[in-house]
């Protein structure tokens, strides 16, 4: 009958054609596996692990508002006079690329709703890809089997440093104009080539008519393509490789505790993305952030009074005032050191740093098996000195980075600011490193105490003799398991220079890289607070932290 239902039954023809082409469907794509195995994957059940779901909610929200954007933005540099709704910018005359940005702001509907959407997205997206990073340093997440998902992650951050100052310098205004002279002046520091890439990136003399319509293609299309392909890889790791965890009863190296992905974390992970975008949502419309109109268009001519770049460039704004215009002549050349070490030397030493840890730390450890238990930072004291150093020297720039405006608010000569951060660009960090290593050892030497006599309960009680004892409370099982699960790498012992088997395996360079390598190993793991734990504990504990192909010793006792 017409609009009567006809059911396939497993047996008639169109079943089992149907079984056929499902069949033949999964011998070339398995997606049968790849989603059974995929909706039943486990995910660790702590807020520490939804930085990276952040990072990419937020570049999901990059994504739909950049698409809406490209819509209305002309990247050309053709000068038109303004008659738009703006009255007062009517009739000065104005780049296509500063107009386009003033009538997304002004004309077209919800335009500056998205447009400033998309600019907190991208501070929030740089913000959470450097937490992140952050917390994969500190609980060394980094390790076997990780090192190349550290090393994509590293590049993720660079590439997204990237998009974000060519998407900041694309509206074509006066602050954003100061920048990209900025980056020229850097660019023409870079010896024998800089004039070169300068005259390639701005299509001659500065400004040149291509600077803008040339990042354009590199903001919509190649950088995001880099970061989704990436971004993609990264997440198929994360999955191949299994996430790490926290210690914790029942928690080993060879397993993953927590919620699976399907049903219960896909519904948290989707209240975490319509958060962001709400929050996303909500920032654009009642923060105001990059107001061009107040800028008004490029003049070469002309500097934006307390033009400041946005946060994550703020360190190479402050290096660069920090540091003094020293020049070196050199063969008829001219050396300017301070643009080339400050903004191009540092970040080139940042970043290499960034990518070579993960094997320094395991060739200063001598571990060669995987690690899939997490860190506390306390239990590191080097490691985590030195981040806390890094974010210190950080900070020391990015205030650097304003020290005209905090001179002025705070009526002090900006000379004797310079110098005072300049002391501080050495000091803070050395200092910093120092109370972050005591810190730790401090809060190792607090849990020992909890770990022999207890946690104080609150009470006392009086003797006989009348005299009071603060009673404490033992500590419970899982408590116990806790600061005890924890593994702590021995100083590597220097080579014995009168062995004949060292001696013939290399020479004298070999012997002293021997001895540096056990040098920093004791630098980095000699203070250590040894916890009471018996024999049978430290194997247990020992056989909790090892990875799958490990079974070393992880308590000092």
């Amino acid at each position: 009958m017409p609009g009567s239902k006809r059911n396939v039954r497993p047996g008639s023809g169109a079943g089992r054609a149907v079984a056929r082409g499902s069949e033949a469907l999964d011998a070339r794509l398995p997606l049968s596996e790849v989603l059974r195995t995929g909706m039943r994957k486990v995910f660790p059940d702590h807020w520490s692990f939804l930085l990276g779901e952040l990072a990419l909610y937020s570049f999901v929200v990059l994504l739909l508002t950049g698409v809406y954007l490209t819509f209305f933005f002309d990247p050309s540099m053709r000068e038109t006079p303004y008659t738009g709704s703006y009255r007062p910018l009517q009739g000065v005359l104005m780049s296509q690329a500063y107009l386009s940005t003033l009538r997304i702001s002004f004309d077209v509907r919800g335009g500056l709703l998205i447009r400033q959407v998309h600019h907190w997205a991208a501070l929030v997206f740089v913000a959470s890809i450097g937490a992140h990073m952050l917390r994969v340093f500190l609980t060394g997440a980094f390790r076997r089997p990780r090192e190349v998902n550290w090393l994509l992650g590293v590049t993720l951050f660079m590439l997204a440093l990237l998009e974000g100052f060519a998407g900041y310098s694309l509206p074509d205004d006066l602050l954003s104009g100061t920048g990209l002279r900025i980056a020229q002046g850097i660019t023409l520091s870079v010896p024998v080539v800089g004039t070169y890439l300068s005259f390639f990136a701005f299509g001659g003399q500065y400004p040149g008519d291509d600077i803008v319509p040339r990042l354009y293609p590199v903001h919509i299309l190649l950088v995001p393509g880099l970061l989704l392909g990436l971004i993609t890889v990264h997440i198929l790791l994360v999955v191949v490789l299994k996430h790490t965890h926290w210690p914790g009863p029942g928690r080993s190296g060879r397993n993953v505790v927590g919620l699976p992905f399907l049903p219960q974390y896909m519904a948290k992970s989707a209240g975490l993305f319509f958060t962001v975008f709400g929050l996303l949502a909500a920032l654009g419309a009642v923060a105001q952030i990059n107001p061009i109109w107040t800028y008004g268009p490029y003049r070469a001519d002309v500097v934006s009074t307390g033009a400041q770049p946005d946060w994550y460039v703020g360190f190479l704004e402050g290096a660069l005032r920090l540091m003094p215009g020293v020049e070196t002549r050199l063969w008829g050349h001219t050396i300017m050191w301070n643009p080339l070490v400050t903004a191009v030397l540092l970040p080139g030493l940042l970043f290499a740093l960034l990518y070579a840890y993960p094997f320094f730390e395991r060739w200063i450890t001598g571990a060669t098996g995987e690690r899939h238990l997490c860190d506390r930072p306390r239990d590191r004291p080097a490691r985590t000195g030195l981040g806390v150093a890094a974010l210190s020297c950080y900070a020391v720039l990015l205030l650097a980075g304003a020290q005209d405006i905090l001179a002025f608010v705070f009526d002090v000569p900006v000379h004797a600011l310079t110098w005072t951060l300049r002391v501080a660009f050495f000091a803070v960090p050395a200092a910093a490193f120092w109370l972050t290593r005591r810190l730790c050892l401090a809060l190792q030497s607090r849990e020992r105490r909890l770990l022999t006599e207890g946690e104080a309960s609150g009470l006392v009680s009086q003797s006989v003799e009348g005299g009071f004892e603060p009673l404490h409370r033992a500590l419970t099982a899982t408590e116990r398991y806790a600061v005890l699960a924890r593994e702590r790498p021995e100083p590597l012992r220097p080579a014995d220079p009168a062995d004949p088997a060292g001696a013939a395996a290399g020479g004298a360079l070999r012997r002293r890289l021997a001895g540096a390598r056990s040098a920093i190993s004791a630098w980095y793991y000699q203070d250590r607070v040894p916890y009471p734990a018996t024999p049978e504990q430290r194997r247990k504990i020992a056989a909790t932290t090892a990875g799958p192909d490990v079974r070393e010793s992880a308590e000092d006792g």
